[in-house]
C-alpha cells in the first residue's frame, strides 16, 4: 500500500513516500480503506521529535482518520465489510477513567498511523460515521472532537447557560464551540484575526475578542459575564496565556488545559489569584472511545458539520503539514487519502 513515512525529529522535511504493509489482521481485527486524514497539532509534535513517549524510529504518521471498512477478521460483530468508521485516538482506553495502559500508545506517534491506504485497528477502537457526514467531516472528530468533549462535560461538567472561553480557532476550539452551541452553552471566541471572528460569531459564539487590539482580554471577559468570570476556559495557548486564563474564570472555575501552542514550558503564575480564587486547572490528553461515542451521538442528533478549512490530496501531505504550521487555518486541515 502507498504511505508516507516520517522520522521523530526530521520535520516537515522529513516526510517521504513508501510501499508499506499493513499489520496481519487478528480475529478481532478491522481493515479501513482510508478515504481522508485529519491533521492535529501533535502531528507537527511528532515531526518536531518533541511530542510524548515517542521512539527514534520512522513510522506512518497521523492519528485521526476516516474510511470504509473492507475486511474484518473472524470474530468481529461490530462491523461488516462497506461500513463506515473512524478511529479512536486511543485504542485502549475504551471507557473509564485514563490509566498509564489505556493512555500508553496512539496512531502515528508510538505506532503506524493513518497517512496510508489502509489501517487495522481492533474493533473496539472503531466507531461508526454518522450518515450525514462525509469522510472529510468525519475524520477530524476523533482527536479535536474527543478532547473538546472531555475538557467541557467530563473535566469541566458544564450545564446549559454555563459560560465557556475558547482560545484561537483552530480545530479543537472550533468544534469546542459547535459541540457548546449545542448544549446551550454561552461562549466567548478569542482571535487575532477579525475575518476569524467573524466566522465564529457565524458559527454561533455569543462574543468574540479579539487578543491583538485586546491584549489584556480577561477584562473583557469580565466585563461580558458582569464581572464574575467564565465558567471554564479551553486553554490552548500554554505560557503565554495561562495567567490570562485563570484570571477569566470565575470563583471556583476551571481551566482546561489541552495544548502549548506558545509554549509547553511553565509561566511564572501569581499562585494567589489561583487558590484566592478556589480555581482549578485540569490537563487534558485527548480521551476515551466512549467519549468519542458521546461526541458523534451530538453531531448525528444535532447534525453538526464540522469546519474543514483546507483539504489537501494524497500527494500534498507535505503542504499539508506546512499550511496547519502556519496558523492561517479555520478549524480542521484534511488530508485525501482515496482519490
Amino acid at each position: 500500500m502507498h504511505a508516507w513515512h516520517l522520522k521523530p525529529g526530521d520535520g516537515i522535511a522529513g516526510l517521504g513516500r513508501i510501499d508499506a504493509t499493513p499489520r496481519p489482521v487478528g480475529p478481532t481485527d478491522v481493515v479501513v480503506k482510508i478515504h481522508s486524514a485529519a491533521l492535529n497539532y501533535r502531528d507537527l509534535m511528532f515531526a518536531r521529535g518533541d511530542y510524548l513517549g515517542i521512539g527514534k524510529e520512522a513510522l506512518i504518521p497521523v492519528a485521526d482518520g476516516a474510511g470504509e471498512v473492507v475486511e474484518t477478521g473472524r470474530d468481529v460483530t461490530r462491523f461488516k465489510p462497506g461500513d463506515r468508521v473512524i478511529n479512536t485516538y486511543f485504542p485502549r482506553w475504551i471507557d473509564g477513567p485514563p490509566t498509564p495502559h489505556k493512555v500508553s500508545g496512539s496512531p502515528g506517534a508510538q505506532f503506524d498511523g493513518v497517512l496510508a491506504e489502509r489501517f487495522v485497528a481492533d474493533e473496539t477502537a472503531l466507531v461508526a460515521i454518522p450518515a450525514h457526514l462525509d469522510y472529510d467531516e468525519a475524520a477530524t472528530l476523533s482527536c479535536a472532537g474527543i478532547t473538546a468533549w472531555n475538557a467541557l462535560f467530563v473535566g469541566g461538567g458544564l450545564k446549559p447557560g454555563a459560560t465557556v472561553v475558547l482560545l484561537g480557532t483552530g480545530g479543537v476550539s472550533i468544534i469546542a464551540l459547535q459541540l457548546a452551541q449545542a448544549t446551550g452553552l454561552r461562549t466567548i471566541v478569542t482571535s487575532s484575526s477579525d475575518v476569524k471572528l467573524e466566522r465564529a460569531r457565524a458559527l454561533g459564539a455569543d462574543a468574540t475578542i479579539n487578543y491583538r487590539t485586546t491584549p489584556e482580554w480577561q477584562h473583557e471577559v469580565l466585563r461580558l459575564t458582569g464581572g464574575a468570570g467564565a465558567d471554564l476556559v479551553v486553554e490552548v495557548g500554554g505560557r503565554d496565556t495561562l495567567p490570562r486564563s485563570i484570571a477569566a474564570t470565575k470563583l471556583g472555575g476551571i481551566v482546561s488545559i489541552i495544548g502549548g501552542l506558545s509554549s509547553f514550558g511553565g509561566p511564572v503564575l501569581d499562585l494567589l489569584p489561583l487558590i484566592g480564587g478556589v480555581k482549578q486547572l485540569h490537563g487534558f490528553m485527548v480521551g476515551s472511545r466512549a467519549m468519542l461515542d458521546d461526541v458523534v451521538r451530538l453531531v448525528d442528533a444535532k447534525r453538526i458539520k464540522p469546519v474543514v478549512d483546507r483539504v489537501f490530496g494524497f500527494d500534498e501531505a507535505p503542504q499539508a503539514y506546512a499550511y496547519l504550521q502556519s496558523g492561517q487555518h479555520f478549524g480542521k486541515v484534511v488530508i485525501r487519502v482515496a482519490q
